[in-house]
This record gives structure tokens, C-alpha cells and sequence, in this order.
């Protein structure tokens, strides 16, 4: 009789296990937790098995961070449009702690777990045009991948921010003013909508020198607000910031030259960028700067999921 109780309190414990691998968030109270942080902090460190953690339609104002350990994560929203983290974390803002906010502080959400991917969320920072540097996600783990997702913000909304991450973005929307999209990280955007909304830069790429691959952007299309006429595909926040586009959509607003400099030129002799079958008003393979490069087809034919991210391919979905 006591083998049997312990084999049906066995079960049961299993099938409890089993149904908390999945848990939901409603600003209404049908779910586990009514904010995101809530159910973040309930994922034990240390995590070793996948967890959905699905967030309901709603707008939820949260400072959020995924700590390291908490691992193989699974974010799930009801659209990016639909389900939205947001906050107006910004630089310059005083902590209660009394630490002023810089950029590597900035952020609406920090990322610092493994294996984590995201599905039909809204990332935005709030803070305003004025703010400065305001991150709507700081993206330091590693093998992280997101779906179908929208990062919204001003200057510097997506922090790719460490130099090991492996990161993948697809089918994803993000839009901002400033180098915003920025990092050392290595990182393919594949069938994204990249969208200006200031004659400025859209990368600040920060590639270790050792690292092969920094930021890829395959099939993406690059528009801008109406009017933008001076906007450049990148500059080098470290000089060996490396950026491709591959077979991608650039409107008007992209300058011929297509590059900048960061007004220093000897930045010139290290950048890594290029371009392989760029197309739309913002060709100009001529026109470019002569320190950036137009693949060959050979060369292009490298880029490939399995070669940038050695030992990692993103999750099918």
C-alpha cells in the first residue's frame, strides 16, 4: 500500500510539473501572474527544461530583467501589436539606489539568460524623442532567437550587447532614430522590416576584431519615414565593426555613399561592411564609399546560419 501511494503521489507531482512548464500572464487576473516580472522570478535559476512563459493581449508598463541561470524560456504573446512590454527607462534618470542610468542600464528589458526566444511580443521604450539613449532590449545571452516580434523606440532601441550572443531575428519589426540597432554581438536579421525615423544611422556595430560575423541582415527591407533623405546603413562604434546586407530592400532615404565614418578615418582601414544584391531607390553599389565592399557571389554564398553561428541553428518555427 505504501509503494502504491508514493507511486500515485509520484504522478502526481509529475503531471504538476508538467502543467507548470507553462505559465500565463493577464493584466486581468485569468492567469498564474498579472505582470511579466512575476512569472520571470518564478522560473527557478538554474533552469534546465523548456518553459512557455505566454503573456495575454494588454499593455504592460514593467522594468524587466530574465536573470542569468534562467534558462530555455519561451515568451509568447497574442501579437506584437497585441501584447507589448514597455517602459521609459532612459540615461540620465536616477535610480532609487542612486545610480545614474547609462546606456548599458537604459533598457526596458534585460535579456541575461540562455536559450531564450521570444514569439509575437512588442519591445518598446517609452521614454521619448528627447530622452537620448533609451534601450527597449538589452540582448546579452546567448543563442537567443525572436519571431515575429517589434522593437519600437528612438535612440538605441536594441542593444545587441555581448560579444559571445549568438542572437536571430525573424520576421521582426524594429524602428528607431539613432544607431538603433547596436553591439558587438553576433546577429542575423533574416525577413525583417528595418524603419528609420530620423536622418541618422541605423547600426553601431561593436564586432570584437576576432569575431567573423557581427550583424547580418538577410532579405530585409529598410524603409523610412517621409521626407528622410541622409540616412546611412551604419557606423563603427569599435573599428572593427562588421555589417552585411544581403539581397535587401533599401528605400530613398539611404545616402549613396551608404556608410559612415563616425568622423574618424581611420576607421576606414578596419570597418567590415558590404553588400551582395542590395535593390530599391537606396542601391547605388557605385556610388558607396571604396572602404566598403560588394560581394561576389561566392562570397555571398557563405553566409549561411550554419556558418555564422558555429554549433547553434535557431529553432524552427
Amino acid at each position: 500500500m505504501r509503494k502504491l501511494f508514493i507511486f500515485f503521489f509520484l504522478i502526481k507531482a509529475f503531471c504538476l510539473y508538467a502543467q507548470d512548464r507553462k505559465l500565463t500572464v493577464s493584466k486581468d487576473g485569468t492567469g498564474n501572474f498579472t505582470s511579466v516580472q512575476q512569472a520571470f522570478d518564478a522560473i527557478p535559476v538554474g533552469n534546465d527544461a523548456p518553459i512557455i512563459v505566454y503573456v495575454k493581449k494588454g499593455i504592460y508598463k514593467e522594468r524587466l530583467s530574465l536573470a542569468v541561470g534562467k534558462n530555455f524560456v519561451r515568451l509568447v504573446g497574442d501579437g506584437p501589436l497585441n501584447t507589448i512590454l514597455t517602459y521609459d527607462n532612459h540615461t540620465g534618470t536616477i535610480l532609487s539606489n542612486g545610480d545614474t542610468v547609462n546606456t548599458y542600464s537604459s533598457a526596458s528589458f534585460f535579456i541575461y539568460a540562455d536559450d531564450f526566444t521570444a514569439e509575437n511580443i512588442g519591445f518598446d521604450n517609452n521614454a521619448g524623442l528627447s530622452a537620448g539613449q533609451a534601450v527597449a532590449v538589452f540582448a546579452q545571452g546567448d543563442k537567443l532567437a525572436f519571431y515575429n516580434c517589434r522593437f519600437t523606440g528612438n535612440q538605441d532601441v536594441l542593444f545587441c550587447s555581448a560579444e559571445k550572443s549568438r542572437q536571430y531575428y525573424y520576421n521582426c519589426y524594429i524602428e528607431g532614430t539613432t544607431d538603433f540597432i547596436f553591439g558587438p554581438s553576433t546577429v542575423v536579421f533574416q525577413g525583417c522590416h528595418i524603419h528609420s525615423k530620423k536622418n541618422s544611422h541605423i547600426t553601431a556595430a561593436s564586432t570584437p576584431q576576432a569575431s567573423r560575423y557581427g550583424f547580418v541582415f538577410m532579405d530585409c527591407k529598410l524603409t523610412g519615414d517621409t521626407a528622410l533623405q541622409n540616412v546611412s546603413l551604419g557606423r563603427p562604434w569599435r573599428p572593427y565593426a562588421s555589417v552585411t546586407y544581403l539581397s535587401c530592400y533599401m528605400g530613398p532615404h539611404i545616402i549613396p555613399e551608404g556608410w559612415n565614418n563616425w568622423k574618424n578615418p581611420s576607421n576606414e582601414k578596419t570597418a567590415r561592411y558590404a553588400e551582395y544584391n542590395s535593390t530599391g531607390p537606396g542601391a547605388n553599389p557605385a556610388g558607396r564609399v571604396a572602404w566598403s565592399r560588394q560581394l561576389n557571389d561566392a562570397e555571398a554564398k557563405m553566409f549561411t546560419l550554419k556558418n555564422i553561428f558555429t554549433n547553434w541553428l535557431p529553432p524552427v518555427r
